[in-house]
């Protein structure tokens, strides 16, 4: 799981992206190592999805470099075979289970598609690994079968990962992926996404809001705040000793028991580019 020169799985550098005259990401740097997992935390409008997005190819950078196992991915691929060897490299699970998946695709059909697609294996290989992957996520046989709108939130996401899982890649990046689920489904969904990263040493990049799913699943954290990293560092220590003000209101804003929401108390939900 680490790049041909063994360094950083994935490593951002100085990445900036404007839409017009708004910055919305603004010299961002990182990297993560093989095994390794990152969360990218901040309010609606902090620029984190459109980092998510550069990383994937669906957004080109304005400025700064992507590379993935040791491979530019800066600019658009050249080629089909140059977009299958970046889709081996870099997976996305998205925020909606509900529209991420063909409504006219089983789950064994729609895993089945990323192995023919990827790895071009014979039809008796591809039902073997469709069903190690669907076994992996907890999906039982009924349920391979199904199509999408028979399957609950958490089990279409449970899909959406093992499609993600098939092409094999060295970097997953779960956008907001747990936060659209019930809680207690989302508690089952994470449990399951630490438990595939043990057992496949694939690394995480998690963008999201919810500091509890950041603590549980990753080890090191960036902080963006209008799409400038404002803090970094362990997880454990951003979170329990925040160093920034910004840091430290996104912290507060947490509820904890016997908090009651009032109007106005989220910190500039809904604001601009994500």
């Amino acid at each position: 799981m680490t790049d041909p020169s063994g360094g950083p799985v994935l490593e951002v550098s100085g990445l900036r992206k404007e839409f017009g005259e708004l910055v919305a990401v603004d010299d961002v740097s990182f990297a993560v190592p093989a095994a390794g997992s990152i969360a990218i935390v901040g309010e609606s409008g902090s620029g984190k999805t459109t980092i998510a997005r550069m990383i994937v190819g669906l957004e080109r950078p304005t400025r700064g470099t992507i590379a993935a196992c040791g491979r530019d991915r800066s600019r658009p691929a050249r080629s089909a075979r140059d977009r299958r060897r970046r889709g081996s490299e870099v997976q996305i699970v998205f925020q909606d289970p509900y529209t991420s998946l063909d409504p006219r695709q089983s789950a064994e059909a729609t895993i089945d598609e990323v192995l023919r697609l990827h790895h071009g294996w014979a039809p008796d290989r591809r039902r073997a690994r469709v069903a190690e992957l669907t076994e992996l996520v907890g999906l039982d046989a009924r349920q391979a079968r199904a199509l999408p709108r028979t399957l609950s939130g958490g089990q279409r996401q449970r899909v959406a990962i093992a499609r993600a899982l098939a092409a094999e890649p060295r970097v997953l990046i779960l956008d907001e992926s747990v936060a659209a689920l019930d809680v207690s489904i989302q508690a089952q969904v994470l449990n399951l996404l630490a438990d595939v990263r043990e057992s496949t040493g694939v690394s995480y990049v998690l963008i999201s809001h919810d500091l509890a799913v950041v603590r549980q699943l990753t080890q090191d954290v960036i902080v963006l705040h209008r799409g400038i990293v404002v803090e970094r560092g362990s997880t454990s220590s951003v979170l329990d000793d925040p160093q920034h003000e910004y840091t430290k209101r996104l912290r507060a804003s947490v509820p904890r028991p016997g908090w009651k929401p009032r109007r106005g108390a989220l910190l500039g939900a809904g604001e601009g580019t994500t």
